[in-house]
């Protein structure tokens, strides 16, 4: 793992090494295992925002990803080790919406966006951020206005055009 913060493109999360066990029949990670190591990038700007495993445990409240849509770019085998960068696309009282990229050297590998809930586990409600969270997400929101959108961004699954 190496750190993690703010970079001209996002949020860098942790590097990630992929496991033998995340690997299918063909020799590369399977779909499942993509989904882990994004859940990793996106619970690194989780923790950033405040808003993580130690805020649940201090406060009784949680972000439940209730969307998600993954793009699968290309196949990563054996002893390879991935980076995560994140962007906080939008979010408003009650809700984030988070991009994540995957990079395998200086390949996208896979790309997923996010859609997560703020949760009062305490009464099973969605419910808005608290006052010191939500100034958290929105000076980060700010810091990551200026990050380049992706054309997919969105666009959910397809057909594509025919050629």
């Amino acid at each position: 793992m190496t750190a993690e913060g703010l970079s001209g493109d996002g949020f860098r999360g942790p590097d990630i090494s992929v496991r033998d066990e995340w690997l299918d029949y063909n020799g590369h990670v399977t779909d499942s295992a993509y989904a882990v190591i994004c859940a990793l990038g996106n619970e690194a700007l989780l923790d950033h925002l405040g808003v993580g495993a130690d805020y649940f445990a201090r406060t009784g409240c949680s972000t439940f990803t209730v969307e998600s849509h993954l793009r699968y770019l290309a196949e990563v085998g054996h002893d390879a080790t991935l980076s995560t960068v994140s962007v906080l696309v939008a979010a408003d009282a009650k809700r984030l919406r988070m991009h994540t990229r995957v990079r395998y050297g200086d390949s996208e590998v896979l790309t997923g966006e996010y859609l997560f809930l703020h949760v009062d586990r305490s009464t099973s409600r969605v419910t808005p951020f608290p006052p010191d969270r939500a100034a958290v997400i929105s000076a980060v929101l700010d810091e990551h206005a200026a990050v380049p959108r992706p054309p997919h961004l969105g666009l959910g699954v397809t057909t594509p055009a025919p050629e």
